[in-house]
């Protein structure tokens, strides 16, 4: 594995070479797996698949439940703007992975921007939250499976005796035969092939997509023949106001998490520079704008304070005359968990395989089936992990530690941005040996050129004898070896110091949003306190905002990595000077959503 690290002086104790190690950084390109001897992922993903990966991962059964609770306790008929500002805060996001997976096109999604743009340690910890959010997801979802395909054949008891759930007396557990067999039908279509995986995903993928479609043609006709009564209230757009609004765009803000998925796949795409920002931007905008039409047309056939919600488009059709209705969107809830628990299995072993190159985990899962051209021991782990916990834990109670993994992942994506644009690491420090060789190189030159100045005067006439060699401006005419020195040097002391003000900046910029998010979304801390916390966290964003703006960026960040990919006129004009207004709204709407988890 190339790492970029200081080397050590001798003397110093085993314990600052442990703590060294936590930040240790190791370069971009993977090509070294290929030098060890580890066989290389299938090159086989297209846009096509890439918009059929993060649309079925982001699209889940959430929709037809989450509109009817969102209305009902937050929004009111403003929740299509509610799925607008979420969709805008993934959208920031989703820049910040599209920037780096063009760059850093290799497996391991936000464990692999970590490990180069922050060190090890911050890598390991994003690394297992990541394994915790994909396992504990695939199971929940799972689980979720057999109750909406229960429906499908009659009701709660309608699936066979060998499917349905049962209660086992003397454990106390209720199993669910279903779940596991569907999370080992996913494992093994994940080991056939990515190419024949995202093809399976894609068609089931496109039913989703088509109970949605019907939902807004047909809720759009019910709409126009009854005259949109949900929106003709004495209580207006915004019944429950602004901070209600916001409030449901925090909760809506999961139903857009899914386009990950898609940077976890960068090292099996064909032309990553080009096909990820594109697969990713497409994805996401396909969603938000679905999550848009189907909440205006829910909200505008039923009024919010009567929508059911358990079954709020279902039961939108059934007031309106339409119960067959209900299969239809059955079909497209069980065809989004299907897709959404693919979604959740097919990134976790690239992240095992990405820790195992990396020295971090057994090299087990490191291994890639030669026919396949995937790693085929990962996903058998992964799938096994998954199965036995959908088959025998109600992992409902667990669920909302998913946004522990979500909320880690997406703020280390937005800071290792920061760093990437203001202090790139792909550089390495020279060992301090080679730098006093240097120095000592340049104070030798130095002397000499000051000897030869004492015997020919004539070279530098308009000059003062008495000036210091390194300051005289003329020096590259008598010696032009030394005088470049001299401009290397000024260049690297200056650079240095921009990057020590760039660094310092982030971390206090980092600090003020955890901070003003933390304060602003609890609610139970004491009124003095809350407003100071604001207050600081405000104050340290918004000067490190202003810092960020005035420094330059680092010249170095247009050959970090791969170069190429979302180059546009468009995506410099919008991300030139982001990164630090991704970090604010994000982490707020995060911290939002996590909040309110509890």
């Amino acid at each position: 594995m190339g790492l970029l690290d200081d080397s050590q002086k001798e003397g110093f104790g085993s314990s600052w070479g442990g703590l060294k190690s936590l930040v240790r950084r190791k370069q971009v390109d993977s090509a070294h797996s290929k030098r060890l001897g580890h066989h290389q992922l299938a090159k086989e993903l297209t846009v096509p698949h890439l918009i059929a990966i993060g649309v079925g991962s982001t699209i889940g059964a959430g929709v037809y439940i989450l509109v009817g609770t969102v209305a009902r306790e937050h929004s009111g008929p403003a929740l299509t703007i509610c799925f607008l500002i979420a969709g805008i805060a993934a959208a920031l996001s989703a820049f910040c992975y599209a920037e780096l997976a063009s760059r850093c096109p290799s497996a391991g999604s936000a464990y692999h921007y970590s490990y180069i743009c922050v060190g090890e340690g911050v890598a390991w910890l994003i690394g297992w939250a990541l394994i915790l959010e994909y396992t504990i997801g695939g199971a929940a979802v799972a689980r979720g499976i057999s109750p909406n395909l229960a429906l499908l054949f009659g009701g709660e008891n309608g699936l066979p005796i060998f499917l349905a759930r049962q209660h086992i007396p003397w454990l106390d557990v209720l199993v669910d035969p279903c779940a596991s067999i569907l999370v080992f039908i996913v494992t093994g279509l994940l080991c056939v092939g990515i190419k024949e995986s995202t093809l399976a995903q894609g068609i089931v993928t496109t039913a989703n997509v088509c109970a949605m479609i019907f939902v807004i043609l047909a809720g759009g006709y019910l709409g126009f023949k009854t005259g949109w009564t949900g929106y003709e209230l004495p209580t207006g757009y915004f019944p429950f106001g602004v901070d209600g609004m916001l409030a449901g765009s925090a909760t809506v803000f999961f139903s857009y998490i899914g386009f990950d998925s898609v940077a976890s796949t960068a090292e099996e795409v064909r032309n990553p520079q080009r096909d990820l920002p594109l697969g990713i931007a497409s994805a996401l905008s396909i969603c938000c704008g679905l999550y848009m039409l189907v909440s205006v047309v829910i909200v505008g056939l039923v009024p919010y304070y009567a929508m059911d919600p358990d079954t709020p488009i279902s039961s939108a059709f059934a007031s309106n005359g339409m119960q067959w209705a209900a299969y239809i969107i059955t079909i497209g809830a069980v065809t989004a968990l299907c897709s959404t628990l693919m979604g959740s299995i097919l990134p976790q072993p690239r992240i095992l395989m990405a820790m195992a190159r990396d020295g971090l985990l057994p090299s087990f899962f490191s291994d890639v089936n030669k026919r396949t051209q995937v790693p085929v021991k990962s996903t058998l782990a992964t799938g096994i992990v998954a199965a036995t916990l959908s088959f025998f834990m109600d992992v409902s109670q667990l669920a909302g530690m998913v946004s522990v993994g979500t909320l880690l992942a997406f703020t280390m994506v937005a800071i290792s941005v920061l760093i990437l644009r203001y202090v790139p690491p792909d550089e390495v420090p020279l060992p301090s040996s080679l730098q006093e060789s240097i120095d000592s190189v340049i104070l030798r030159y130095s002397k000499d050129a000051r000897a030869f100045r004492g015997k020919n005067p004539e070279i530098n006439a308009s000059g003062d004898s008495s000036q210091p060699f390194l300051g005289n401006k003329n020096v590259s005419v008598g010696c032009p070896i030394v005088g470049k020195l001299e401009a290397l040097a000024s260049c690297a002391l200056n650079e240095e110091s921009r990057r020590k003000i760039a660094g310092w900046t982030i971390m206090l910029t980092c600090i003020g949003a955890f901070t003003l998010a933390y304060a602003a979304s609890n609610l139970w801390l004491p009124s003095l306190l809350r407003f100071t916390l604001c207050g600081a966290g405000g104050v340290l964003l918004l000067s490190g905002l202003v810092v960020l703006t005035c420094i330059d960026q680092d010249d170095a960040r247009h050959n970090f990595g791969h170069t190429g990919g979302m180059l546009s006129a468009l995506y410099i004009l919008i991300c030139g000077r982001l990164p630090s207004h991704i970090l604010c709204l994000h982490d707020f709407i995060m911290h939002g959503s996590f909040m309110r988890q509890y």
